[in-house]
């Protein structure tokens, strides 16, 4: 007689098979834990992680904070505080390479706004002027142009011709500033005790042409009576 085989095993998936195995059932009693089971074993074997966002460096928060005030800057329309602003952005958050894109497009902006402000200076008064806070500001090159207009329309105009030593001085380039000097004071003496004490020209203190200028005796030609105008402000 042949022997009863035992029925397949169902293949069917059941909504139960389908539940996370959390240590209960659906419709049974919650499940032993075996004796010296970890309590991990409870856990559900694939857990998803939520995905974490991108970290940001902490620097980034201040970086953000100097580019706000910049941009608060542009919209009063005080266009060189926006660009000292900005452009420290630049210089001290060189790693944040996502806000110096933005940062370039205000800064452009800044730019060109100044520009349209600012007229080009068309006496000899104005481009004194010009050249002074060009000095004051370390624009050595702009500063040099406007002198360079003055010089070419007023040849004696020691002033001028002593603001060029100057600003060669600042610029490290003691033949071009010493000439110039030599030519202020030839134009008027008390140029050279400005400058003896002048600390604008200090870069030049020790070179020999230049100790050899302020030693030299005073020239013959008379003061014309025009004093010595400091070329830049007090810092």
């Amino acid at each position: 007689m042949a022997k009863q085989r035992p029925a397949p095993r169902s293949t069917k998936v059941t909504p139960q098979a389908l539940t996370p195995r959390t240590g209960r059932t659906t419709d049974g009693p919650p499940a032993q834990r075996p004796a010296g089971a970890s309590a991990s074993a409870s856990a559900p074997e694939s857990s998803p992680h939520a995905p974490k966002g991108p970290q940001r460096r902490s620097t980034y928060f201040e970086a953000v904070a100097l580019y706000e005030r910049g941009l608060e800057a542009l919209q009063r329309h005080a266009y060189s505080q926006a660009t000292t602003l900005l452009e420290s952005v630049l210089r001290q958050y060189p790693e944040e390479k996502e806000l110096h894109e933005r940062v370039r497009l205000y800064l452009n902006i800044c730019e060109r706004q100044a520009t349209q402000k600012e007229a080009a200076p068309q006496t000899i008064d104005e481009r004194l002027y010009a050249a002074t806070l060009a000095i004051n500001t370390g624009h050595y090159d702009q500063a040099i142009a406007h002198l360079r207009l003055v010089r070419d329309e007023d040849p004696d105009n020691d002033h001028a011709i002593y603001m060029l030593a100057v600003a060669h001085a600042q610029r490290d380039e003691h033949a071009e500033a010493v000439a110039h000097l030599e030519r202020a004071i030839a134009l008027n003496p008390e140029n050279r005790a400005l400058a003896r004490n002048d600390p604008d020209l200090e870069p030049l203190r020790d070179d020999d042409a230049f100790r050899a200028a302020l030693e030299a005796p005073p020239n013959s030609r008379q003061d014309r009576g025009r004093r010595p105008i400091k070329a830049r402000s007090a810092r």
